[in-house]
Protein backbone atom coordinates (compact mmCIF):
# COMPACT_ATOMS: atom_id res chain seq x y z
CA UNK A 1 0.00 0.00 0.00
CA UNK A 2 1.62 3.40 -1.10
CA UNK A 3 2.05 6.66 1.16
CA UNK A 4 1.23 10.18 0.28
CA UNK A 5 3.09 13.40 1.83
CA UNK A 6 1.46 16.77 1.33
CA UNK A 7 3.12 19.98 2.52
CA UNK A 8 0.16 21.63 3.69
CA UNK A 9 2.45 25.45 4.36
CA UNK A 10 6.17 25.81 4.01
CA UNK A 11 7.76 26.99 6.67
CA UNK A 12 10.03 30.16 6.59
CA UNK A 13 12.79 31.92 8.65
CA UNK A 14 14.25 34.93 8.06
CA UNK A 15 17.05 36.50 10.11
CA UNK A 16 17.89 39.24 11.98
CA UNK A 17 15.56 42.06 12.80
CA UNK A 18 17.84 42.70 15.51
CA UNK A 19 20.49 40.52 17.39
CA UNK A 20 19.37 37.04 18.17
CA UNK A 21 15.87 37.04 16.89
CA UNK A 22 13.86 36.35 13.93
CA UNK A 23 10.46 36.04 12.11
CA UNK A 24 9.96 32.19 11.86
CA UNK A 25 7.32 28.99 11.34
CA UNK A 26 7.62 26.13 10.47
CA UNK A 27 6.86 23.71 7.80
CA UNK A 28 3.16 21.77 8.47
CA UNK A 29 3.34 18.31 6.85
CA UNK A 30 0.22 15.61 6.38
CA UNK A 31 1.26 12.24 5.86
CA UNK A 32 -1.41 9.40 4.82
CA UNK A 33 -0.48 5.88 5.16
CA UNK A 34 -2.09 2.83 5.94
CA UNK A 35 -5.30 3.95 6.64
CA UNK A 36 -4.10 6.83 8.94
CA UNK A 37 -3.74 10.91 8.98
CA UNK A 38 -0.18 11.54 10.49
CA UNK A 39 0.20 15.89 11.27
CA UNK A 40 3.93 16.34 11.06
CA UNK A 41 4.47 20.12 12.93
CA UNK A 42 1.49 22.24 13.65
CA UNK A 43 3.00 25.69 12.84
CA UNK A 44 2.42 28.62 15.67
CA UNK A 45 0.52 29.18 17.85
CA UNK A 46 -1.20 32.25 16.15
CA UNK A 47 -1.36 30.17 12.85
CA UNK A 48 -4.05 28.27 14.25
CA UNK A 49 -7.32 29.13 12.37
CA UNK A 50 -4.66 28.75 9.10
CA UNK A 51 -3.94 25.28 10.13
CA UNK A 52 -7.73 24.24 10.85
CA UNK A 53 -8.34 25.54 7.30
CA UNK A 54 -5.38 23.80 6.00
CA UNK A 55 -7.05 20.45 6.66
CA UNK A 56 -10.35 21.16 6.56
CA UNK A 57 -9.79 22.07 2.08
CA UNK A 58 -8.28 18.11 2.33
CA UNK A 59 -11.73 17.19 3.85
CA UNK A 60 -10.07 16.80 7.62
CA UNK A 61 -10.75 18.01 10.96
CA UNK A 62 -8.61 17.77 14.02
CA UNK A 63 -10.46 15.04 15.27
CA UNK A 64 -9.57 12.83 12.24
CA UNK A 65 -5.79 13.30 12.89
CA UNK A 66 -4.43 9.74 14.13
CA UNK A 67 -1.03 11.00 15.14
CA UNK A 68 0.80 14.59 15.53
CA UNK A 69 4.32 13.94 15.73
CA UNK A 70 6.21 17.60 16.76
CA UNK A 71 9.80 17.36 15.70
CA UNK A 72 11.46 19.81 18.33
CA UNK A 73 9.62 21.64 21.18
CA UNK A 74 10.23 25.34 19.71
CA UNK A 75 7.18 26.91 19.58
CA UNK A 76 6.64 27.57 15.53
CA UNK A 77 6.93 23.81 15.39
CA UNK A 78 4.00 22.48 17.85
CA UNK A 79 2.01 25.94 18.34
CA UNK A 80 -1.24 24.13 18.02
CA UNK A 81 -0.89 20.33 20.04
CA UNK A 82 -4.27 21.64 21.60
CA UNK A 83 -6.36 21.25 18.39
CA UNK A 84 -5.66 17.68 18.37
CA UNK A 85 -6.93 16.19 21.74
CA UNK A 86 -7.91 12.65 20.15
CA UNK A 87 -4.79 11.12 19.01
CA UNK A 88 -1.09 10.25 20.75
CA UNK A 89 1.12 12.91 20.51
CA UNK A 90 5.00 12.16 19.89
CA UNK A 91 7.26 15.39 20.79
CA UNK A 92 10.67 14.80 21.04
CA UNK A 93 11.78 11.66 22.55
CA UNK A 94 8.05 11.76 24.40
CA UNK A 95 4.75 10.14 23.66
CA UNK A 96 1.42 11.43 25.33
CA UNK A 97 -2.33 11.49 25.32
CA UNK A 98 -4.04 13.20 27.42
CA UNK A 99 -2.00 13.12 31.07
CA UNK A 100 -0.54 9.77 30.18
CA UNK A 101 3.35 10.78 29.41
CA UNK A 102 5.90 7.66 28.12
CA UNK A 103 9.78 9.23 28.14
CA UNK A 104 12.52 8.19 25.77
CA UNK A 105 10.40 6.05 23.53
CA UNK A 106 13.62 5.06 21.91
CA UNK A 107 15.16 3.43 24.59
CA UNK A 108 14.12 0.08 23.32
CA UNK A 109 15.28 0.29 20.14
CA UNK A 110 18.95 -0.62 19.19
CA UNK A 111 18.99 2.00 16.21
CA UNK A 112 16.67 4.51 17.47
CA UNK A 113 14.33 4.81 15.07
CA UNK A 114 11.20 2.24 14.81
CA UNK A 115 7.28 2.17 12.98
CA UNK A 116 4.81 3.95 13.81
CA UNK A 117 2.57 2.21 10.91
CA UNK A 118 4.04 -0.36 8.09
CA UNK A 119 5.58 2.66 6.04
CA UNK A 120 6.47 5.64 8.84
CA UNK A 121 9.27 5.36 10.65
CA UNK A 122 9.95 8.03 13.65
CA UNK A 123 13.67 8.38 13.78
CA UNK A 124 15.55 10.04 16.57
CA UNK A 125 18.20 12.76 14.78
CA UNK A 126 19.26 15.54 17.69
CA UNK A 127 21.27 18.04 17.21
CA UNK A 128 19.39 21.27 16.97
CA UNK A 129 18.00 20.16 20.03
CA UNK A 130 18.88 17.56 22.84
CA UNK A 131 15.41 15.84 21.45
CA UNK A 132 14.78 16.62 17.50
CA UNK A 133 13.08 13.53 15.34
CA UNK A 134 12.19 13.11 11.97
CA UNK A 135 9.75 11.15 9.98
CA UNK A 136 10.32 8.90 7.24
CA UNK A 137 7.63 8.03 4.91
CA UNK A 138 8.28 5.17 2.58
CA UNK A 139 6.58 3.80 -0.41
CA UNK A 140 5.21 7.69 -1.22
CA UNK A 141 3.50 7.58 -4.42
CA UNK A 142 6.07 9.27 -7.39
CA UNK A 143 8.82 10.49 -4.69
CA UNK A 144 9.36 6.74 -3.11
CA UNK A 145 10.94 7.72 0.60
CA UNK A 146 10.62 10.87 1.92
CA UNK A 147 11.89 12.34 5.19
CA UNK A 148 9.96 15.21 7.24
CA UNK A 149 12.74 16.29 9.51
CA UNK A 150 11.89 19.77 11.14
CA UNK A 151 14.83 21.62 11.86
CA UNK A 152 17.48 19.09 11.09
CA UNK A 153 17.79 20.55 7.57
CA UNK A 154 17.09 24.41 7.67
CA UNK A 155 16.34 23.92 4.17
CA UNK A 156 17.21 22.95 1.09
CA UNK A 157 20.03 25.43 0.62
CA UNK A 158 21.65 24.36 4.09
CA UNK A 159 22.94 20.97 2.46
CA UNK A 160 25.92 23.28 0.50
CA UNK A 161 25.97 25.94 2.97
CA UNK A 162 26.08 24.48 6.68
CA UNK A 163 26.39 27.82 8.45
CA UNK A 164 22.45 28.52 7.45
CA UNK A 165 21.77 25.23 9.75
CA UNK A 166 24.25 25.98 12.12
CA UNK A 167 23.27 29.91 12.36
CA UNK A 168 19.25 29.00 12.98
CA UNK A 169 20.90 26.75 16.30
CA UNK A 170 22.23 23.73 16.99
CA UNK A 171 22.99 22.25 20.60
CA UNK A 172 25.14 19.53 19.08
CA UNK A 173 26.46 20.67 15.68
CA UNK A 174 28.80 16.96 15.66
CA UNK A 175 25.66 14.91 16.17
CA UNK A 176 23.47 17.29 13.40
CA UNK A 177 26.23 16.27 10.99
CA UNK A 178 25.59 13.07 11.71
CA UNK A 179 21.89 12.34 11.39
CA UNK A 180 21.75 14.61 8.68
CA UNK A 181 23.80 12.16 6.63
CA UNK A 182 21.91 9.81 8.00
CA UNK A 183 18.66 10.74 6.84
CA UNK A 184 19.53 12.17 3.28
CA UNK A 185 21.47 9.10 2.48
CA UNK A 186 17.94 6.97 3.38
CA UNK A 187 15.95 9.27 1.82
CA UNK A 188 14.89 10.40 -1.98
CA UNK A 189 13.56 13.60 -0.77
CA UNK A 190 13.53 16.06 2.10
CA UNK A 191 11.14 17.96 3.54
CA UNK A 192 12.82 20.81 5.75
CA UNK A 193 11.55 22.70 8.60
CA UNK A 194 11.67 26.58 7.17
CA UNK A 195 11.16 25.72 2.88
CA UNK A 196 9.83 23.31 0.51
CA UNK A 197 10.95 19.92 0.02
CA UNK A 198 13.94 19.20 -2.08
CA UNK A 199 15.19 16.06 -3.91
CA UNK A 200 18.29 14.53 -1.91
CA UNK A 201 21.25 14.25 -4.45
CA UNK A 202 23.13 11.05 -2.95
CA UNK A 203 25.97 11.51 -1.60
CA UNK A 204 25.78 14.28 0.17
Amino acid sequence: MSSSVTVLQEGYSRWKVKDMSMYACGTATLVQSGGKSILVDTLGPFDRDKLVKLLADRKLHPDNISIVVGTHNHTDHIGNLNLFIKCDHYVGDQKSRGDYFEFDVFKDHTYKDFYLTDNVRLFSTPGHTENCVSVVVEKVDKLDTVGVVGDLFESGEDVKDESLWLEAGSVDPDEQRKNRERIYSYCDYIVPGHGGMFKACKPM
